[in-house]
């Protein structure tokens, strides 16, 4: 995974609720086992008509709106469990999903994948929701060292929760092998104490 401290980036607002995992990435494209290529089909049906041809009403194919943010309405993520949302959100472009409450699983795909999850109150995600259409080039800035999320246009802030240990991951660039294999000398020393 690459490392996350800080992202400073306009974003996209999509003030949908309750959106699930079928939405984020249908059934039809879970073929492939690896991550790449998901972004493709990111909103697949809503997106694109079903020759293929994009949905000029559909937030991601305004060229008004853009950036690594994406700010969605209450409990995105929820149904079922695939690891593939977070990687099409990855792969398309994001690294912070913003919204009110993310179901549960689609929290740990997300982190455990490079994908921020920032969990704010309602009241402050419909001032993101209003700083964005006021101006779309509107810029954010998330800090997960401080675990703060900043609308830089006035100032407003708000802290956010995260697993220490997801904390630590994302912000060394490591999956969950990776940390392991960071503790290598410190499990030998340890193997090596216990021989004695």
């Amino acid at each position: 995974m690459e490392k996350f401290e800080k992202l400073r980036s306009t974003a996209v607002p999509l003030p949908i609720e309750e959106v699930d995992t079928d939405q984020i990435i249908p059934a039809r494209f879970l073929k492939a086992t690896t991550r790449e290529g998901f972004g493709d089909n990111l909103f697949r049906d809503w997106r694109f008509e079903p020759d293929g041809t994009p949905r000029q009403d559909f937030i991601l194919n305004n060229p008004i709106y853009g950036g690594q943010i994406l700010v969605a309405g209450r409990n995105f993520g929820c149904g079922s469990s695939r690891e593939h949302a977070a990687w099409a959100l990855y792969d398309y472009g994001f690294r912070v999903v913003v919204s009110s409450f993310f179901a549960d699983i689609f929290r740990g795909n997300a982190l455990n994948n490079g994908l921020l999850p920032v969990q704010v109150p309602e009241s402050f995600l419909q001032g993101i929701f209003s700083a964005i259409e006021a101006d779309p080039k509107t810029q954010f800035l998330a800090d997960l060292e401080a675990q703060r999320f900043t609308i830089e246009a006035t100032g407003q802030s708000t802290g956010f929760d995260i697993d220490p240990y997801k904390k630590m991951c994302m912000l060394n660039g490591y999956d969950d092998i990776d940390f392991l294999l960071s503790l290598k000398d410190k499990i030998e020393t340890f193997e090596q104490s216990r021989k004695s």
